[in-house]
């Protein structure tokens, strides 16, 4: 849009624990419009992560992996006098946890469990503990703008 920002959306919290962060990631997770399933999904995840880890919240414990990981920054390609550089910038807040929750959902579907619940639980369970593909990510791209922070003068 040229002129007008968009509005803001506004997202309603999710009926079993009444959280809009639980609504966002369901939002990521959710294929074809399938909401429904993709609730059941979610559900059934924090369910067995309540049965792994019975000391814990499992609303606690999905925030936690979550947190774990957000990257702070990222790297990203601008072309300057013929040569392609990778600069380091810091992230939106916003930005922070979509591509948090984006990861998490991707690296789960890539895991060799019976079912998504089961899939998606191992890695919430992982991100918790910081290990597992998700937080691997993160630190990969962390490591990237570590390398890289020599071009950081050349920030948009």
């Amino acid at each position: 849009m040229r002129k007008a920002k968009p509005k803001k959306r506004i997202i309603l919290p999710d009926p079993k624990y009444g959280d809009v962060l639980v609504t966002k990631f369901v939002n990521n997770m959710m294929l074809s419009g399938k909401k429904n399933l993709a609730y059941k999904i979610f559900y059934d995840a924090l369910d067995i992560v309540k049965e792994k880890m019975s000391d814990e919240d499992p609303l606690e414990v999905f925030k936690k992996a979550l947190s774990n990981v957000t990257p702070a920054v990222e790297v990203r390609s601008r072309r300057i006098g013929g040569a392609t550089f990778q600069i380091p910038s810091e992230i939106r807040a916003d930005r922070k946890s979509s591509i948090a929750m984006k990861n998490m959902v991707g690296f789960a579907r890539k895991r060799h469990e019976k079912n998504m619940a089961a899939k998606l639980a191992g890695e919430i369970m992982a991100g918790y503990k910081e290990e597992g593909a998700a937080f691997k990510k993160k630190e990969d791209t962390h490591r990237m703008a570590e390398a890289n922070k020599a071009f950081s003068h050349f920030r948009f």
